[in-house]
């Protein structure tokens, strides 16, 4: 059986340009609804701003990469570990907040400053733990990726939609408030279809080799979100901000990864398969746990 390290997703150039662009289009979606006042909150509140970023960008890269060491997956199933725990939160987190009865207000706050901080602590996560690891850093050897070029990519893609929604929003709010309500929905429903092609014709790619990402990708969400609740648990936050938390750090912005896999990876089997499944998993688990804690009290 061909081994996942070399196997590869077709994705040609003129899908990868839609792929940017949707994911462009997602991100703006988000930053309108946006403000600058969302960070001035945060700022006053930097215990739950240290609590997020710490959660979210430190403890989770680390969990990931000591989780690699101890299962030892292939490189390729690796790779696409640390690339998802490198992402920032994904933008259904503040749905599924809304919908645990957790502070959507903290979720909406946290998901712009995690925007924002992930144009650096993206690439340099990914970089240091693949790095780290001597089977992934093979890999990245392999197709020489250069930092300065992942850098540039992600701010294109996180820091400019993020930047102009939010001007949009601060100076045309009523219009960036109809038009969050038509993109959120469209471009995610965009994004979803092009993924969905992309594997369409890999299918039998797919098929073969979903099995060895299953289990990790399941634990793997699973383990994040019990990292996050954790973490709230320890600084004795409430029980509105432990739900927020947990789903903030379980629920990764893997569009951003799977668009990284295929831009600098050449859609990497294990990787894309990872990546690609983690975004399908973690909304039945993100929506699982938002019904149980509807209903939960303290």
């Amino acid at each position: 059986m061909q081994e996942l390290d070399s196997v590869k997703i077709n994705f040609d150039s003129s899908g990868l340009w839609v792929l940017n662009i949707a994911l462009a289009v997602v991100m703006f979606g988000v930053a309108l609804g946006i403000t600058v006042v969302d960070f001035k909150s945060l700022i006053k509140q930097p215990k739950l701003l240290m609590v997020g970023v710490l959660s979210q960008f430190i403890l989770l890269p680390l969990v990931t990469f000591l989780l690699v060491i101890l299962i030892k997956p292939q490189p390729s199933i690796a790779l696409g570990m640390i690339m998802v725990a490198a992402c920032p939160g994904g933008n259904i987190s503040n749905f599924m907040t809304h919908l645990a009865k957790g502070n959507t207000a903290l979720s909406i706050s946290l998901t712009a400053f995690a925007t924002f901080f992930a144009i650096f602590m993206t690439p340099f996560n990914f970089q240091f733990y693949g790095s780290l690891y001597e089977p992934t850093s093979k890999l990245l050897e392999e197709v020489e990726l250069n930092p300065l070029e992942l850098l540039k990519l992600v701010s294109l893609i996180l820091g400019i939609p993020l930047f102009i929604g939010m001007l949009v929003r601060y100076y045309k709010e009523q219009l960036a408030l109809k038009l969050s309500k038509i993109l959120r929905p469209l471009s995610i429903f965009i994004f979803g279809g092009i993924v969905i092609i992309a594997f369409s014709n890999n299918i039998d790619v797919f098929n073969t080799y979903i099995h060895h990402v299953l289990v990790i990708g399941i634990s793997h969400n699973i383990l994040a979100i019990l990292l996050g609740l954790s973490v709230a648990i320890i600084f004795k936050l409430s029980f509105k901000n432990k739900k927020t938390i947990a789903i903030e750090t379980g629920i990764q912005n893997s569009g951003l990864g799977l668009l990284l896999i295929f831009t600098f990876f050449n859609g990497l089997g294990g990787m894309a398969i990872l990546a690609a499944f983690w975004g399908i998993w973690h909304i039945i688990s993100g929506l699982l746990l938002a019904f149980y804690w509807s209903n939960k009290k303290e």
